[in-house]
């Protein structure tokens, strides 16, 4: 295998590539009017923006980036920052999804999370927190005129 690949709708494709040219440190290898593509060596990556008209906030669970120390999370959240992407939230020595580690997370011009990450150990555990990793997903039930949201326990938003 030599790329993963991932097409993201997007509403406003110019914010979108804005954001992601600084998320990947790099600018798109193709632009058209109704299409982006970066192709990235590290992590082998085929990303694509797909211009909608309408998309409803986070449509997947989130999406990472996996990296080698605690330095280079540190190293990459400076580095977005400096380019005016600020962190959602920052986690450190957490644990999620069996394994102790350290992240931060952003959100894209239409809502979708990324967490940059370094893995530091397995552990026996899925959580030992309440942060959205790992937690049950709110599961929200209608009762005649208005809706409550509840924890289902069998379903989690987990982390990678």
């Amino acid at each position: 295998m030599k790329y993963a690949h991932v097409g993201l709708n997007v509403t406003n494709l110019e914010k979108s590539i804005g954001f992601y040219s600084k998320v990947f440190g790099t600018e798109p290898v193709k632009v058209k009017p109704d299409y982006a593509k970066f192709l990235l060596e590290t992590p082998g990556l085929n990303f694509t923006l797909n211009p909608r008209d309408e998309v409803s906030g986070n449509q997947v669970g989130h999406f990472g980036i996996q990296v080698e120390s605690t330095d280079e999370v540190n190293a990459h959240k400076n580095r977005l920052e400096e380019n005016g992407i600020l962190t959602q939230y920052e986690e450190i020595n957490t644990t999620c999804c069996y394994a102790r580690q350290d992240k931060f997370w952003v959100l894209d011009p239409d809502g979708n999370e990324w967490e940059f990450f370094y893995t530091k150990a397995d552990v026996e555990v899925n959580s030992e927190n309440t942060s959205s990793c790992c937690t049950p997903e709110p599961k929200v039930e209608k009762a005649e005129s208005y809706s409550t949201t509840t924890q289902n326990e069998n379903t989690t938003n987990c982390c990678s």
